[in-house]
């Protein structure tokens, strides 16, 4: 009874050390994580070295390309100058809501034209191709039969299916929306079926073990593994159907940006030229990073401690 009642004695004892090395420990974790979240002191200054990092090369370089706008339209007459072309910004988006006709209306409905013909398009694009994508990367038969006819039909320019929609649908507007569908598509086929081809081979056959159903093998196996893919896939295809529905419009007419630039070349305007190339630009920048922003919420990343 002596030998064991000092063991008994010396058990809270041994615990308590114990909590009292693990909340050390739990300190000593915590301790690079809030020094992380400080900002760097140096000769007991704040550091600005990060924010300059991130600020001042961008602002170089829109000043070096302003410079040599500058320097062009010196020697060009013909190309405006940034200070005039500034000047026309301000008096085309003071009212880009405008209309005078079919013909003549304000920049923001040309805009949202495009946009327009972009988004049913695209969304024909998902709606077909995601899908065959699944199929052709889950059946190898299927992968076997369409893999010639992708192979033959990607490299094509989507502008030449142009006359195509023009021939089927005698009309300028479902034959853009055609064109667009068209590039779009491309993209979210193989990309969603590499992602299907690339689950593991356990997962697979786990489902067979389980016998889980086809749709739930897509729904809870598939579907989450392919995601980072697919949605790779549909920034590539915005990006692209941005750029062609710019020339689409610019061949077919109307209501559009891309035929807003040219009616603006007949008229000789070149200042409203560069600012429909500024605003094109922005508005590709804006939907390629939402996507971005997309993909990176649905990435899987690893959990740090």
């Amino acid at each position: 009874m002596s030998a064991i009642m000092p063991a008994v004695e010396n058990a809270p004892v041994s615990a308590s050390a114990d909590n009292g090395k693990a909340e050390q420990v739990m300190q000593n974790a915590a301790a690079p994580a809030s020094v992380a979240t400080k900002p760097k002191v140096k000769g007991g200054k704040l550091s600005l070295r990060p924010f300059f990092l991130a600020v001042v090369p961008p602002v170089l370089g829109l000043i070096f390309l302003v410079l040599v706008w500058e320097i062009i339209a010196v020697k060009n007459s013909g190309i405006p100058s940034p200070s005039l072309t500034l000047k026309s910004a301000i008096e085309l988006f003071s009212d880009p809501f405008y209309s005078n006709g079919p013909n003549d209306q304000g920049i923001g409905w040309n805009i949202l034209a495009s946009l327009k013909r972009v988004g049913v398009g695209f969304g024909l694009a998902a709606l077909v191709g995601i899908p065959l994508g699944f199929m052709i990367g889950r059946f190898s038969f299927l992968s076997g039969m369409f893999n010639p006819i992708i192979s033959l039909l990607k490299p094509v320019s989507p502008l030449a299916w142009l006359p195509i929609g023009l021939l089927v649908f005698k009309a300028a507007d479902p034959a853009a929306i055609w064109s667009i569908f068209i590039c779009s598509i491309w993209p979210m086929i193989i990309n969603t079926a590499v992602g299907v081809q690339r689950v593991p081979q356990d997962y697979m056959n786990v489902a067979k073990v389980l016998n889980l159903s086809e749709w739930k093998i897509i729904t809870k196996i598939l579907f989450p593994s392919v995601l980072p893919y697919m949605l790779t896939g549909v920034r590539l295809a915005i990006g692209t159907a941005w750029l062609v529905i710019v020339a689409a419009e610019m061949l077919t007419g109307g209501v559009g940006i891309g035929f807003w630039v040219w009616d603006e070349w007949n008229n000789l305007n070149v200042a409203h030229i560069i600012i429909a190339i500024v605003v094109i630009g922005i508005v590709g920048l804006v939907l390629e990073q939402v996507l971005v922003a997309i993909a990176k919420f649905f990435s899987y990343e690893d959990v740090k401690n």
